[in-house]
């Protein structure tokens, strides 16, 4: 009678018979995790950034007809804050400060200093002290808001990628250099998985004069409490003289998401090809590890043990060494990738390594252990055990 089951015994102590056997599985599935992790780290900040984050459901943006798709190429009247206060009903008010905040949004080039002749784009936006009320993702962690005529600026924590600088280079007291002047940071903010979190702000006024736009805005953003959107779409209609028209915050950068899709489906799929690489490469090396165990595998059947019961072995000594690659990997990528910051066009976004991500790493290298016993095991299994017997 052949024999049911080898203990779990004998594939655990057979993955320290052979170190190099045993790293190369190991590496193998940690490299397929982390490969997957970026991948789908990739994918998932860009997605958070442009389409769950940024933007909130009470927030609506006024901004000018025609401009819908780029905030940046809208200019309304100044005059449109003070009249869009006193006309729309359900503003969210607090100690007697509406949350209505005048903005301007611009792309401009920026230098380190007034001596070196490289430019960085930088997102810029101006802004008042109500803007951090209208937007609450925003959170100063160092430093303070910048005011009007002091040339002041305040920088997101992703702004440094955003420029292509080390982050150390954007701290309070430094400056940096545009309109012929020198602007000193004052501030740093963190407005995690929004493309906020990439820009630079600085007082409306300020960026008014520097852009020679002192009678023009690029937005009025404004905070709804027991007032709908319908409210403030019904003003910007009213108000046919002003060319204005009203959209949901979020429906604005759902908006801006849907042109990058494309980009991000092609994202989605090099992400995948590199992944899908990774884990052929990964059942590769376990194939590798496996094949040159003929003789072990001849000796078994001569001692009575089935051919599943072989599989079955091989596939816990298999899935458990990919189990531990795939530990090692998450971890690395972890303390590796996990906020690592990338840049696009818009800003930038960090790679984030959420739960779903982590699972669907983990479980790549899983696959790799479960799936690289089996090509190796039939192979050796196919030959005569005679043959096997004398096989090296």
């Amino acid at each position: 009678m052949r024999l049911r089951q080898l203990p779990f015994e004998y594939a655990f102590r057979n993955l320290g018979r052979s170190r190099t056997r045993l790293a190369a599985s190991l590496i193998g599935s940690a490299l397929v995790v982390l490969l997957v992790l970026a991948a789908g780290g990739f994918v998932r900040g860009m997605q958070l950034t442009l389409t769950q984050a940024t933007g909130l459901n009470h927030n609506v943006i006024i901004l000018g007809a025609g401009s819908e798709e780029a905030i940046e190429r809208s200019q309304i009247n100044a005059s449109v804050e003070s009249i869009a206060s006193a006309s729309i009903a359900g503003l969210r008010e607090v100690a007697g400060v509406r949350f209505v905040s005048p903005e301007i949004h611009m792309a401009l080039p920026l230098r380190e200093s007034s001596t070196t002749a490289a430019d960085h784009q930088a997102v810029m936006r101006g802004v008042r002290p109500v803007a951090l009320l209208v937007h609450s993702e925003i959170e100063i962690v160092e430093g303070r808001m910048p005011q009007a005529g002091n040339d002041e600026l305040m920088v997101g924590s992703l702004a440094a990628t955003r420029l292509g600088l080390a982050d150390s280079r954007l701290a309070i007291g430094d400056t940096l250099y545009f309109d012929n002047r020198q602007w000193t940071i004052v501030g740093r903010f963190a407005a995690p998985n929004t493309v906020m979190d990439a820009e630079i702000w600085l007082s409306v006024t300020d960026l008014q004069i520097a852009t020679k736009r002192e009678a023009s805005l690029s937005c009025i953003v404004v905070s709804l409490d027991g007032g709908s959107f319908a409210d403030v779409d019904l003003f910007a209609k009213s108000r046919l003289d002003l060319e204005i028209i009203a959209i949901e915050e979020q429906e604005y950068y759902a908006s801006i998401a849907a042109f990058y899709r494309p980009i991000r489906l092609m994202i989605i799929i090099t992400a995948t090809l590199i992944a899908m690489g990774g884990v052929l490469g990964g059942l590769n090396t376990m194939y590798a590890a496996f094949a040159a165990r003929v003789r072990e595998i001849g000796m078994l059947q001569a001692l009575g043990f089935s051919r599943r019961a072989i599989v079955v072995n091989l596939t816990e000594e298999s899935v458990f060494a990919a189990a531990c690659g795939a530990v090692i990997g998450a971890i690395i990528g972890q303390l590796v990738l996990d906020g690592l910051a990338i840049r696009f066009s818009m800003g930038a976004f960090a790679i984030t390594l959420d739960a779903p991500v982590m699972a669907i790493g983990v479980l790549g290298g899983l696959l790799v252990g479960f799936v690289g016993a089996i090509p190796p095991a039939v192979r050796c299994l196919r030959l005569p055990i005679t043959e096997a017997l004398k096989s090296h």
